[in-house]
């Protein structure tokens, strides 16, 4: 697109849109949020107020069919992330779709098709493919500060929250919307990062069970996988358990690395030269870096590292961890 300012509309308002994403897009160069979308009027408006959006509609028509508009970041619940994308796609625009693709490997396959038949950039909002956090542990690995690579390790736990113990509804745990409950919204993140950082998953499997009867997504996933270079992986996700770890083991043939996925914790290196902690902290609007490599892929300056190629193979090993879908 050369230099060109990119103007974007935006699908729903909802937590992610009001701090993660949206105020970063605003901040890119050469990007102008020039629209928002929500069915809940009042909200829209507020949304457009508060952020300095100059438009506003309760109808996704007037979005993704407006020729003032060049490109459609989806922030609505992954199941209506199908209807949307398929939409965009038919009018050519550029998307960005917030994690994961759709709810199960089938429909993210036809949203990539969508796209990929057109010829025109998907993206996906796994963000800490950008982020300088990762991209150091990435560092170390490609550089063999572990020496060969054998195995990684992912625990991740936490205890119910006051909406989980209470009937109030909650996207993240509908089985409609979510099947893997907060498996699809935080482990999605992690087994995204673990490709990126380790390469493509050859195989994966696991067991999903709904331990506290809460709500009607899955609470307890346990995994193991491989990746096509031979490194293994396996992976504990329990969101009835006391209190919260986040915890991620890489191990080398000469070293470990331990941070984590979701919290800001220390990067630690182990090695033969001993230990190295650094504190590697996020930027306030955490899709930063995210939205600027889309900007950098739009002017073809670099490629971006979450594209709906990679965001659908991790939809694949997702459902193959959940056991949704046995015929992928």
């Amino acid at each position: 697109m050369g230099s060109k300012k990119i103007r974007w509309g935006v699908i729903g308002c909802g937590s992610v849109a009001e701090k993660k994403s949206v105020p970063a897009y605003q901040q890119t160069e050469g990007f102008e949020v020039s629209m928002v979308m929500c069915r809940n009027g009042e909200k829209a408006a507020d949304y457009a107020s508060r952020h300095g959006i100059p438009k506003w509609t309760t109808d996704a028509k007037e979005v993704i069919e407006n020729p003032n508009i060049d490109a459609i970041y989806i922030a609505t619940p992954p199941d209506s992330h199908k209807y949307y994308g398929l939409w965009v796609a038919k009018a050519g625009k550029i998307c960005c779709i917030e994690k994961p693709i759709a709810p199960n490997y089938k429909d993210s396959l036809a949203i990539f098709h969508a796209f990929q038949e057109k010829g025109i950039p998907l993206f996906i909002a796994y963000y800490r493919r950008s982020l300088p956090r990762f991209l150091k542990v990435k560092e170390w690995l490609d550089t063999k500060q572990i020496g060969d690579i054998r195995h990684v390790r992912w625990l991740k736990t936490k205890a119910p929250n006051a909406m989980d113990l209470s009937d109030e509804y909650n996207w993240r745990t509908d089985a409609k919307v979510a099947p893997g409950g907060y498996f699809d919204d935080l482990a999605s993140h992690g087994l995204d990062l673990f490709t990126f950082l380790l390469g493509e998953i050859e195989e994966a499997s696991g067991f999903a069970r709904n331990q506290g009867g809460l709500y009607t997504s899955y609470d307890a996933i346990t995994g193991s996988w491989v990746h096509k270079n031979g490194v293994t992986g396996e992976g504990c996700w329990n969101f009835l358990t006391h209190h919260r770890e986040d915890v991620v083991e890489i191990f080398g043939s000469e070293g470990k690395i331990t941070f984590a996925v979701l919290d800001e914790a220390p990067l630690i290196l182990e090695n033969t030269c001993g230990k190295e902690v650094l504190e590697v902290p996020n930027p306030e609007h955490i899709q930063k870096f995210h939205a600027e490599n889309i900007k950098n892929h739009l002017w073809s300056k670099s490629t971006h590292p979450s594209t709906g190629q990679s965001g659908l193979h991790t939809s694949w090993v997702m459902d193959k961890i959940l056991g949704t879908d046995k015929t992928n």
